[in-house]
Protein backbone atom coordinates (compact mmCIF):
# COMPACT_ATOMS: atom_id res chain seq x y z
CA UNK A 1 0.00 0.00 0.00
CA UNK A 2 0.56 3.54 -0.50
CA UNK A 3 4.59 4.33 1.48
CA UNK A 4 5.64 7.78 2.69
CA UNK A 5 8.74 8.88 0.40
CA UNK A 6 11.10 7.92 3.51
CA UNK A 7 9.86 4.65 3.77
CA UNK A 8 10.08 3.66 0.37
CA UNK A 9 13.55 2.33 0.59
CA UNK A 10 12.19 0.09 3.51
CA UNK A 11 7.94 -0.81 3.12
CA UNK A 12 1.63 3.30 -2.23
CA UNK A 13 5.38 8.24 -5.90
CA UNK A 14 2.95 9.39 -8.66
CA UNK A 15 4.12 10.67 -11.97
CA UNK A 16 3.10 14.00 -10.68
CA UNK A 17 3.97 13.45 -6.97
CA UNK A 18 5.38 11.18 -7.05
CA UNK A 19 3.21 -7.53 -5.78
CA UNK A 20 1.69 -29.84 -7.48
CA UNK A 21 2.49 -32.23 -9.78
CA UNK A 22 6.01 -33.32 -9.05
CA UNK A 23 7.16 -35.22 -5.64
CA UNK A 24 9.06 -33.32 -3.11
CA UNK A 25 12.21 -34.23 -1.70
CA UNK A 26 14.45 -34.30 1.08
CA UNK A 27 13.08 -32.43 4.20
CA UNK A 28 10.07 -31.37 1.98
CA UNK A 29 6.21 -33.02 2.45
CA UNK A 30 5.29 -34.88 -0.65
CA UNK A 31 2.17 -33.62 -1.94
CA UNK A 32 -1.28 -35.57 -1.20
CA UNK A 33 -3.28 -33.96 -3.97
CA UNK A 34 -3.29 -32.84 -7.87
CA UNK A 35 -1.86 -28.97 -8.08
CA UNK A 36 -5.82 -27.98 -8.88
CA UNK A 37 -7.10 -30.05 -5.97
CA UNK A 38 -4.36 -28.07 -3.77
CA UNK A 39 -5.67 -24.71 -5.24
CA UNK A 40 -9.22 -24.80 -6.16
CA UNK A 41 -10.26 -22.61 -8.36
CA UNK A 42 -7.44 -22.27 -10.21
CA UNK A 43 -7.36 -21.17 -13.62
CA UNK A 44 -5.00 -22.79 -16.31
CA UNK A 45 -2.58 -20.87 -16.53
CA UNK A 46 -2.35 -21.04 -12.85
CA UNK A 47 -1.80 -24.75 -12.60
CA UNK A 48 0.69 -24.54 -14.64
CA UNK A 49 2.19 -21.96 -12.46
CA UNK A 50 2.04 -24.23 -9.50
CA UNK A 51 3.79 -26.94 -11.11
CA UNK A 52 6.23 -24.56 -12.11
CA UNK A 53 6.62 -23.52 -8.02
CA UNK A 54 6.67 -27.34 -7.19
CA UNK A 55 9.87 -27.96 -10.10
CA UNK A 56 11.42 -24.83 -8.66
CA UNK A 57 11.32 -25.69 -4.79
CA UNK A 58 12.57 -29.33 -5.66
CA UNK A 59 15.49 -27.62 -7.43
CA UNK A 60 15.93 -25.31 -4.87
CA UNK A 61 15.51 -28.26 -1.45
CA UNK A 62 18.44 -29.58 -3.26
CA UNK A 63 20.70 -26.48 -4.56
CA UNK A 64 20.22 -24.86 -1.01
CA UNK A 65 21.89 -21.84 -0.21
CA UNK A 66 25.49 -20.82 0.42
CA UNK A 67 25.54 -18.65 3.02
CA UNK A 68 27.96 -15.79 2.98
CA UNK A 69 29.50 -12.87 4.32
CA UNK A 70 27.36 -10.01 3.16
CA UNK A 71 28.80 -7.35 0.67
CA UNK A 72 30.11 -4.28 2.19
CA UNK A 73 28.21 -2.21 0.19
CA UNK A 74 24.91 -3.93 1.64
CA UNK A 75 25.14 -2.44 5.16
CA UNK A 76 24.53 -5.86 6.64
CA UNK A 77 27.41 -6.28 8.85
CA UNK A 78 28.37 -10.04 11.02
CA UNK A 79 26.50 -12.28 11.91
CA UNK A 80 24.13 -11.34 9.37
CA UNK A 81 24.91 -13.91 6.51
CA UNK A 82 23.64 -13.21 2.84
CA UNK A 83 22.58 -15.46 -0.34
CA UNK A 84 20.92 -16.13 -3.49
CA UNK A 85 17.71 -18.33 -4.24
CA UNK A 86 17.51 -19.30 -7.88
CA UNK A 87 13.83 -18.95 -9.51
CA UNK A 88 11.78 -18.94 -12.49
CA UNK A 89 11.05 -15.50 -14.12
CA UNK A 90 8.03 -17.81 -15.37
CA UNK A 91 6.84 -20.14 -13.35
CA UNK A 92 4.72 -21.35 -16.38
CA UNK A 93 8.01 -22.68 -17.83
CA UNK A 94 10.06 -23.55 -15.02
CA UNK A 95 12.99 -24.41 -17.01
CA UNK A 96 12.86 -21.02 -18.51
CA UNK A 97 14.87 -17.96 -17.83
CA UNK A 98 16.05 -17.80 -14.20
CA UNK A 99 16.33 -14.79 -11.88
CA UNK A 100 18.36 -14.30 -8.26
CA UNK A 101 16.53 -13.19 -5.14
CA UNK A 102 18.91 -11.87 -2.26
CA UNK A 103 18.49 -13.55 0.92
CA UNK A 104 19.55 -12.76 4.35
CA UNK A 105 19.72 -14.56 7.93
CA UNK A 106 20.62 -14.16 11.56
CA UNK A 107 20.72 -17.71 13.25
CA UNK A 108 18.60 -17.82 16.49
CA UNK A 109 19.61 -17.08 19.64
CA UNK A 110 18.70 -19.75 22.16
CA UNK A 111 19.64 -23.10 22.69
CA UNK A 112 19.87 -25.90 19.99
CA UNK A 113 16.73 -27.59 21.50
CA UNK A 114 14.56 -24.19 21.83
CA UNK A 115 15.57 -23.77 17.72
CA UNK A 116 11.76 -23.59 15.63
CA UNK A 117 13.00 -23.02 12.39
CA UNK A 118 13.77 -19.62 9.69
CA UNK A 119 10.94 -16.70 10.34
CA UNK A 120 10.78 -15.29 7.16
CA UNK A 121 9.60 -11.37 7.14
CA UNK A 122 8.15 -9.05 4.09
CA UNK A 123 7.61 -5.21 5.07
CA UNK A 124 4.87 -3.95 2.47
CA UNK A 125 4.81 -1.92 -0.29
CA UNK A 126 4.50 -3.96 -2.92
CA UNK A 127 8.76 -2.99 -3.34
CA UNK A 128 10.01 -3.06 0.37
CA UNK A 129 12.98 -4.79 0.95
CA UNK A 130 12.95 -7.20 3.27
CA UNK A 131 16.99 -7.30 4.33
CA UNK A 132 17.11 -5.15 6.90
CA UNK A 133 15.09 -8.08 9.31
CA UNK A 134 18.27 -9.49 10.95
CA UNK A 135 19.39 -6.20 12.29
CA UNK A 136 16.35 -6.66 15.08
CA UNK A 137 18.48 -9.69 16.38
CA UNK A 138 21.81 -7.52 16.49
CA UNK A 139 20.10 -4.46 17.72
CA UNK A 140 18.52 -6.28 20.19
CA UNK A 141 15.13 -5.21 19.83
CA UNK A 142 13.21 -6.19 22.72
CA UNK A 143 10.02 -6.72 20.97
CA UNK A 144 11.67 -10.00 19.58
CA UNK A 145 13.66 -11.04 21.84
CA UNK A 146 11.81 -14.09 22.63
CA UNK A 147 11.40 -14.84 19.28
CA UNK A 148 14.32 -14.38 18.12
CA UNK A 149 15.80 -17.38 20.36
CA UNK A 150 13.56 -20.30 18.42
CA UNK A 151 13.95 -18.98 14.88
CA UNK A 152 16.30 -17.65 12.39
CA UNK A 153 15.33 -14.32 10.88
CA UNK A 154 15.76 -14.23 7.49
CA UNK A 155 14.60 -11.55 5.11
CA UNK A 156 14.67 -11.20 1.52
CA UNK A 157 14.50 -8.74 -1.51
CA UNK A 158 11.51 -9.78 -3.64
CA UNK A 159 11.89 -10.07 -7.26
CA UNK A 160 12.46 -6.96 -9.25
CA UNK A 161 13.46 -5.08 -5.45
CA UNK A 162 17.00 -4.03 -4.51
CA UNK A 163 19.32 -6.70 -5.10
CA UNK A 164 16.69 -9.17 -6.82
CA UNK A 165 16.75 -8.72 -10.61
CA UNK A 166 16.14 -4.75 -10.23
CA UNK A 167 13.75 -3.21 -12.61
CA UNK A 168 13.55 0.79 -13.02
CA UNK A 169 10.81 3.01 -14.71
CA UNK A 170 12.62 6.34 -14.86
CA UNK A 171 15.92 7.68 -14.16
CA UNK A 172 16.15 7.73 -10.13
CA UNK A 173 17.71 11.70 -10.34
CA UNK A 174 14.54 12.69 -12.38
CA UNK A 175 12.59 10.54 -10.39
CA UNK A 176 13.17 12.79 -6.97
CA UNK A 177 13.53 16.06 -8.84
CA UNK A 178 11.72 18.92 -7.17
CA UNK A 179 9.39 20.77 -7.23
CA UNK A 180 6.60 18.60 -8.77
CA UNK A 181 3.31 20.12 -9.99
CA UNK A 182 0.45 20.27 -7.19
CA UNK A 183 -1.48 16.88 -7.03
CA UNK A 184 -4.47 19.46 -6.54
CA UNK A 185 -5.39 20.03 -10.19
CA UNK A 186 -6.54 23.70 -10.66
CA UNK A 187 -8.64 22.79 -13.58
CA UNK A 188 -8.52 20.34 -16.46
CA UNK A 189 -5.24 21.59 -17.79
CA UNK A 190 -3.92 20.33 -14.96
CA UNK A 191 -5.72 17.08 -15.28
CA UNK A 192 -3.88 16.14 -19.32
CA UNK A 193 -0.45 17.32 -17.35
CA UNK A 194 -0.51 14.65 -14.78
CA UNK A 195 -2.05 11.82 -17.23
CA UNK A 196 0.52 12.83 -19.65
CA UNK A 197 3.50 12.57 -16.87
CA UNK A 198 1.16 8.98 -15.81
CA UNK A 199 0.95 7.49 -19.55
CA UNK A 200 4.83 8.52 -19.74
CA UNK A 201 5.60 6.91 -16.47
CA UNK A 202 3.74 3.57 -18.08
CA UNK A 203 5.79 3.56 -21.12
CA UNK A 204 8.85 3.80 -19.05
CA UNK A 205 8.42 0.82 -17.47
CA UNK A 206 7.83 -0.97 -20.81
CA UNK A 207 11.06 0.32 -22.06
CA UNK A 208 13.34 0.35 -19.14
CA UNK A 209 11.90 -3.25 -17.79
CA UNK A 210 9.60 -4.99 -20.43
CA UNK A 211 10.82 -8.14 -20.01
CA UNK A 212 9.96 -8.43 -15.90
CA UNK A 213 6.59 -6.93 -15.89
CA UNK A 214 3.98 -9.80 -16.88
CA UNK A 215 5.67 -11.40 -14.25
CA UNK A 216 5.72 -8.62 -11.55
CA UNK A 217 2.88 -10.22 -9.37
CA UNK A 218 1.76 -11.38 -6.30
CA UNK A 219 0.98 -14.99 -6.81
CA UNK A 220 4.91 -14.85 -8.42
CA UNK A 221 6.07 -13.35 -5.28
CA UNK A 222 4.35 -16.10 -3.16
CA UNK A 223 5.74 -18.86 -5.59
CA UNK A 224 9.28 -17.52 -4.89
CA UNK A 225 8.34 -17.04 -1.07
CA UNK A 226 8.03 -21.09 -1.26
CA UNK A 227 10.78 -21.71 -3.08
CA UNK A 228 12.96 -19.82 -0.63
CA UNK A 229 11.43 -21.98 1.74
CA UNK A 230 12.42 -24.82 0.09
CA UNK A 231 15.66 -23.20 -0.04
CA UNK A 232 15.98 -22.47 3.45
CA UNK A 233 15.51 -26.72 4.34
CA UNK A 234 12.07 -26.02 5.47
CA UNK A 235 9.36 -28.29 5.57
CA UNK A 236 6.84 -25.23 6.55
CA UNK A 237 6.80 -21.06 6.28
CA UNK A 238 6.59 -19.15 9.45
CA UNK A 239 5.94 -16.02 7.94
CA UNK A 240 5.44 -12.69 9.27
CA UNK A 241 3.87 -9.89 6.98
CA UNK A 242 3.55 -6.40 7.06
CA UNK A 243 0.95 -3.82 5.02
CA UNK A 244 1.37 -5.32 1.71
CA UNK A 245 3.43 -8.17 3.35
CA UNK A 246 -0.41 -9.70 4.65
CA UNK A 247 -1.73 -9.74 1.26
CA UNK A 248 1.68 -11.67 0.02
CA UNK A 249 0.95 -13.94 2.93
CA UNK A 250 -2.88 -14.18 2.35
CA UNK A 251 -2.07 -15.25 -1.31
CA UNK A 252 0.65 -17.54 -0.13
CA UNK A 253 -1.85 -19.24 2.57
CA UNK A 254 -4.11 -19.61 -0.38
CA UNK A 255 -1.73 -20.95 -2.66
CA UNK A 256 0.24 -23.21 -0.72
CA UNK A 257 -1.99 -24.04 2.56
CA UNK A 258 -0.51 -27.14 3.53
CA UNK A 259 3.30 -25.29 3.51
CA UNK A 260 2.09 -23.35 6.26
CA UNK A 261 3.53 -23.44 9.70
CA UNK A 262 3.03 -20.03 11.38
CA UNK A 263 1.49 -16.40 9.66
CA UNK A 264 1.31 -13.55 11.44
CA UNK A 265 -0.37 -10.57 9.03
CA UNK A 266 0.04 -6.90 10.53
CA UNK A 267 -1.80 -4.35 9.43
CA UNK A 268 -4.04 -5.71 6.49
CA UNK A 269 -4.61 -5.45 2.44
CA UNK A 270 -8.30 -6.09 2.20
CA UNK A 271 -7.70 -9.26 0.21
CA UNK A 272 -11.19 -9.19 -1.72
CA UNK A 273 -10.98 -9.07 -5.53
CA UNK A 274 -13.26 -6.53 -5.81
CA UNK A 275 -10.66 -4.24 -3.43
CA UNK A 276 -7.44 -5.09 -5.69
CA UNK A 277 -6.31 -2.38 -6.23
CA UNK A 278 -8.54 0.39 -7.19
CA UNK A 279 -10.90 0.10 -4.95
CA UNK A 280 -7.72 -0.37 -2.38
CA UNK A 281 -7.14 3.12 -2.67
CA UNK A 282 -9.70 4.71 -3.22
CA UNK A 283 -10.41 3.38 0.54
CA UNK A 284 -7.23 4.30 1.45
CA UNK A 285 -8.10 8.03 0.83
CA UNK A 286 -10.60 8.01 3.62
CA UNK A 287 -9.00 6.53 5.86
CA UNK A 288 -6.03 8.67 5.90
CA UNK A 289 -8.58 11.68 5.95
CA UNK A 290 -9.35 10.49 9.15
CA UNK A 291 -5.69 9.70 10.84
CA UNK A 292 -4.42 13.15 9.06
CA UNK A 293 -7.25 14.56 11.33
CA UNK A 294 -6.02 12.33 14.42
CA UNK A 295 -2.87 14.07 14.14
CA UNK A 296 -4.32 17.85 13.14
CA UNK A 297 -5.96 16.81 16.29
CA UNK A 298 -2.89 16.16 18.68
CA UNK A 299 -0.85 18.61 17.47
CA UNK A 300 -4.05 21.41 18.70
CA UNK A 301 -3.63 19.76 22.29
CA UNK A 302 0.22 20.62 22.22
CA UNK A 303 0.03 23.85 20.87
CA UNK A 304 2.06 25.03 24.00
CA UNK A 305 5.23 22.98 22.47
CA UNK A 306 4.49 23.44 18.70
CA UNK A 307 2.29 26.82 18.29
CA UNK A 308 0.49 25.90 15.17
CA UNK A 309 -2.68 26.33 16.49
CA UNK A 310 -5.29 26.12 19.66
CA UNK A 311 -8.01 23.65 17.94
CA UNK A 312 -8.09 20.76 14.98
CA UNK A 313 -9.80 23.40 12.69
CA UNK A 314 -6.99 26.44 13.22
CA UNK A 315 -4.27 23.69 12.71
CA UNK A 316 -5.38 22.54 9.84
CA UNK A 317 -5.76 26.61 8.51
CA UNK A 318 -2.30 26.98 9.18
CA UNK A 319 -2.01 23.64 7.04
CA UNK A 320 -3.71 25.38 4.06
CA UNK A 321 -2.00 28.31 4.28
CA UNK A 322 1.42 26.47 4.36
CA UNK A 323 0.30 24.56 1.00
CA UNK A 324 -1.04 27.74 -0.73
CA UNK A 325 2.38 29.05 0.23
CA UNK A 326 4.76 26.52 -1.02
CA UNK A 327 2.36 26.14 -3.84
CA UNK A 328 3.23 29.99 -4.98
CA UNK A 329 6.44 29.98 -3.87
CA UNK A 330 8.51 26.66 -3.15
CA UNK A 331 9.91 26.56 0.29
CA UNK A 332 13.86 26.92 -0.50
CA UNK A 333 12.91 26.32 -4.79
CA UNK A 334 12.44 22.77 -3.54
CA UNK A 335 9.12 22.10 -1.57
CA UNK A 336 5.95 22.72 -2.95
CA UNK A 337 2.57 21.07 -2.38
CA UNK A 338 4.05 17.56 -4.01
CA UNK A 339 6.87 17.39 -1.03
CA UNK A 340 5.04 18.44 1.71
CA UNK A 341 2.11 15.69 1.01
CA UNK A 342 4.91 13.59 0.61
CA UNK A 343 6.74 14.20 3.88
CA UNK A 344 3.64 15.25 6.05
CA UNK A 345 1.77 11.99 5.53
CA UNK A 346 4.46 10.03 7.72
CA UNK A 347 2.10 11.64 10.19
CA UNK A 348 -1.01 9.58 10.07
CA UNK A 349 1.48 6.44 8.79
CA UNK A 350 3.31 6.45 11.98
CA UNK A 351 2.89 7.37 15.23
CA UNK A 352 7.12 7.87 15.49
CA UNK A 353 6.43 10.70 12.98
CA UNK A 354 4.23 12.79 14.94
CA UNK A 355 6.19 14.90 16.61
CA UNK A 356 9.25 14.90 14.27
CA UNK A 357 7.05 16.35 11.27
CA UNK A 358 4.97 18.38 13.96
CA UNK A 359 8.48 19.75 14.81
CA UNK A 360 9.65 20.56 11.60
CA UNK A 361 6.70 22.62 10.63
CA UNK A 362 6.57 24.31 13.98
CA UNK A 363 10.24 25.37 13.36
CA UNK A 364 9.48 26.66 9.88
CA UNK A 365 6.82 28.54 11.25
CA UNK A 366 9.32 30.18 13.64
CA UNK A 367 11.30 31.00 10.92
CA UNK A 368 13.82 28.09 10.26
CA UNK A 369 12.76 27.35 7.15
CA UNK A 370 15.70 24.81 6.14
CA UNK A 371 14.35 22.54 8.71
CA UNK A 372 11.15 21.73 6.46
CA UNK A 373 13.59 22.41 3.48
CA UNK A 374 16.07 19.42 5.09
CA UNK A 375 12.66 17.15 5.98
CA UNK A 376 10.86 17.35 2.22
CA UNK A 377 13.51 18.15 -0.69
CA UNK A 378 15.15 15.55 -2.14
CA UNK A 379 18.81 15.21 -1.65
CA UNK A 380 19.97 14.66 -5.33
CA UNK A 381 23.58 14.45 -3.46
CA UNK A 382 22.15 10.86 -2.39
CA UNK A 383 22.34 8.87 -5.66
CA UNK A 384 22.30 5.49 -3.88
CA UNK A 385 19.19 6.32 -1.62
CA UNK A 386 17.47 7.89 -4.78
CA UNK A 387 18.25 4.84 -6.64
CA UNK A 388 16.18 2.82 -4.06
CA UNK A 389 12.94 5.41 -3.90
CA UNK A 390 13.00 4.73 -7.86
CA UNK A 391 13.25 1.04 -7.06
CA UNK A 392 10.95 0.64 -4.78
CA UNK A 393 8.48 2.99 -6.80
CA UNK A 394 8.83 1.27 -9.62
CA UNK A 395 7.83 -2.31 -7.97
CA UNK A 396 4.83 -0.58 -6.40
CA UNK A 397 3.61 0.52 -9.94
CA UNK A 398 4.63 -2.71 -11.63
CA UNK A 399 2.90 -5.37 -8.87
CA UNK A 400 -0.21 -3.50 -8.55
CA UNK A 401 -0.90 -3.13 -11.98
CA UNK A 402 -0.13 -6.65 -13.22
CA UNK A 403 -2.21 -8.25 -9.92
CA UNK A 404 -5.59 -6.77 -11.26
CA UNK A 405 -7.13 -5.00 -14.16
CA UNK A 406 -7.61 -1.27 -13.85
CA UNK A 407 -10.29 0.84 -15.04
CA UNK A 408 -9.27 2.84 -18.74
CA UNK A 409 -11.69 5.30 -18.89
CA UNK A 410 -10.02 8.54 -17.35
CA UNK A 411 -13.64 9.44 -16.65
CA UNK A 412 -13.87 6.75 -14.20
CA UNK A 413 -10.72 7.88 -12.52
CA UNK A 414 -12.14 11.27 -12.57
CA UNK A 415 -15.21 11.05 -11.11
CA UNK A 416 -14.29 8.94 -8.45
CA UNK A 417 -11.50 11.09 -7.14
CA UNK A 418 -13.31 14.61 -7.75
CA UNK A 419 -16.11 12.86 -5.62
CA UNK A 420 -13.38 11.78 -3.01
CA UNK A 421 -11.46 14.90 -2.86
CA UNK A 422 -14.54 16.76 -1.76
CA UNK A 423 -14.96 15.36 1.90
CA UNK A 424 -11.02 13.15 1.98
CA UNK A 425 -8.65 16.05 0.75
CA UNK A 426 -5.65 15.26 2.00
CA UNK A 427 -4.11 12.35 0.04
CA UNK A 428 -7.05 12.04 -2.56
CA UNK A 429 -5.47 13.11 -5.29
CA UNK A 430 -1.92 12.47 -4.93
CA UNK A 431 -2.64 9.02 -4.67
CA UNK A 432 -4.79 9.06 -7.83
CA UNK A 433 -1.77 10.58 -10.21
CA UNK A 434 0.52 7.59 -8.04
CA UNK A 435 -1.54 4.62 -9.57
CA UNK A 436 -2.95 6.62 -12.51
CA UNK A 437 0.24 4.94 -14.58
CA UNK A 438 -1.95 1.22 -14.37
CA UNK A 439 -4.54 3.17 -16.59
CA UNK A 440 -1.90 2.14 -19.57
CA UNK A 441 -0.42 -0.01 -18.35
CA UNK A 442 1.48 -1.91 -21.71
CA UNK A 443 1.58 -5.08 -20.04
CA UNK A 444 -0.72 -8.27 -19.04
CA UNK A 445 -3.21 -7.36 -15.98
CA UNK A 446 -4.37 -10.37 -14.10
CA UNK A 447 -7.24 -11.64 -11.99
CA UNK A 448 -6.63 -11.42 -8.47
CA UNK A 449 -6.23 -14.81 -6.33
CA UNK A 450 -9.46 -15.45 -4.96
CA UNK A 451 -8.33 -15.78 -0.99
CA UNK A 452 -9.79 -18.56 1.16
CA UNK A 453 -9.18 -21.45 3.02
CA UNK A 454 -7.84 -24.66 1.72
CA UNK A 455 -6.99 -27.96 3.23
CA UNK A 456 -4.02 -27.85 5.28
CA UNK A 457 -4.36 -24.18 6.59
CA UNK A 458 -3.10 -23.70 9.98
CA UNK A 459 -4.24 -20.91 12.24
CA UNK A 460 -3.61 -18.04 11.38
CA UNK A 461 -3.22 -14.79 13.77
CA UNK A 462 -3.94 -11.30 12.39
CA UNK A 463 -3.23 -8.16 14.32
CA UNK A 464 -4.37 -4.56 12.99
CA UNK A 465 -5.62 -0.91 14.97
CA UNK A 466 -8.76 0.39 14.20
CA UNK A 467 -7.36 3.68 13.03
CA UNK A 468 -4.89 2.75 10.52
CA UNK A 469 -4.51 4.93 7.39
CA UNK A 470 -2.57 2.79 4.57
CA UNK A 471 -4.95 -0.20 5.94
CA UNK A 472 -7.96 0.41 6.58
CA UNK A 473 -9.56 -1.86 9.47
CA UNK A 474 -12.15 -3.33 7.45
CA UNK A 475 -9.33 -5.21 5.35
CA UNK A 476 -8.63 -6.83 8.58
CA UNK A 477 -12.11 -8.03 8.68
CA UNK A 478 -12.20 -9.90 5.62
CA UNK A 479 -9.37 -11.73 5.81
CA UNK A 480 -9.86 -12.86 9.31
CA UNK A 481 -13.53 -13.90 7.63
CA UNK A 482 -12.11 -15.67 4.58
CA UNK A 483 -9.31 -17.16 6.61
CA UNK A 484 -11.11 -19.94 8.75
CA UNK A 485 -10.18 -20.29 12.47
CA UNK A 486 -8.20 -17.40 12.72
CA UNK A 487 -7.79 -14.88 15.40
CA UNK A 488 -7.66 -11.17 15.29
CA UNK A 489 -6.39 -8.52 17.58
CA UNK A 490 -7.52 -5.67 17.41
CA UNK A 491 -5.63 -2.22 19.07
CA UNK A 492 -8.83 -0.10 19.70
CA UNK A 493 -8.72 3.63 19.27
CA UNK A 494 -5.19 3.82 17.42
CA UNK A 495 -3.59 4.03 14.34
CA UNK A 496 -0.50 3.70 13.47
CA UNK A 497 0.69 1.22 10.90
CA UNK A 498 2.58 -2.09 11.46
CA UNK A 499 0.94 -2.79 15.13
CA UNK A 500 3.73 -5.55 15.42
CA UNK A 501 6.64 -3.05 15.95
CA UNK A 502 5.09 -0.95 18.45
CA UNK A 503 4.98 -1.46 22.56
CA UNK A 504 1.76 -2.65 23.44
CA UNK A 505 2.15 -5.87 26.01
CA UNK A 506 -1.54 -6.91 24.79
CA UNK A 507 -0.50 -7.40 21.67
CA UNK A 508 2.97 -8.63 21.71
CA UNK A 509 2.87 -10.86 24.39
CA UNK A 510 0.55 -12.82 22.35
CA UNK A 511 2.86 -12.71 19.37
CA UNK A 512 5.43 -14.06 20.80
CA UNK A 513 2.66 -17.09 22.19
CA UNK A 514 1.78 -17.46 18.66
CA UNK A 515 4.57 -18.22 17.13
CA UNK A 516 6.75 -19.87 20.18
CA UNK A 517 3.43 -22.33 20.57
CA UNK A 518 1.35 -21.88 18.05
CA UNK A 519 -1.56 -20.90 20.59
CA UNK A 520 -4.47 -18.21 19.69
CA UNK A 521 -6.64 -17.07 22.81
CA UNK A 522 -9.86 -18.83 22.44
CA UNK A 523 -11.82 -15.76 20.93
CA UNK A 524 -10.63 -12.72 18.93
CA UNK A 525 -8.94 -10.05 21.31
CA UNK A 526 -9.54 -6.11 21.80
CA UNK A 527 -6.25 -4.44 23.08
CA UNK A 528 -6.08 -0.89 24.63
CA UNK A 529 -4.10 1.61 22.47
CA UNK A 530 -0.75 2.03 22.65
CA UNK A 531 0.71 5.18 24.35
CA UNK A 532 -0.08 8.36 22.62
CA UNK A 533 3.53 10.48 21.61
CA UNK A 534 4.70 13.08 23.70
CA UNK A 535 6.23 15.82 22.36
Amino acid sequence: MRRTRTSRATALGSAGTMIAATLMVGVLTTPTASAHDRTGDLVRGQEREQVGASIAANRAARAGIEWKDCPADWGLAKPIQCGWVTVPLDYAKPFGKQIKLAVDRIGHTGTPEERQGALVYNPGGPGGSGMRFPVRVTAKNPLWAKTAKAYDFVGFDPRGVGHSTPISCIDPQEFVKAPKLDPVPDGEADKRVQRGLAAAYADGCAERSGEMLPHMTTPNTARDLDVIRAALGEEKLNFLGVSYGTYLGAVYGTLFPDHVRRLVADSVVNPSRKKIWYQANLDQDVAFQMRWNDWLTWVAQHDATFHLGTTRAAVEQRWNALRAAAKKNPIGGLVGPAELIGFFQAAPYYDSRWVPVARAWSQYEAGNTQALVDAAAPDLTDTEGNAAAENGNAVYTAVECADARWPRDWRTWDRDNTRLHQKYPFLTWSNAWMNLPCATWKSKQHTPVEVTTRKGLPPVLIVQATRDAATPYAGALELHKRFKGSRLITEENAGSHGVTGIVNPCVNDRVDRYLLTGELDGKNVSCAPHATPKP
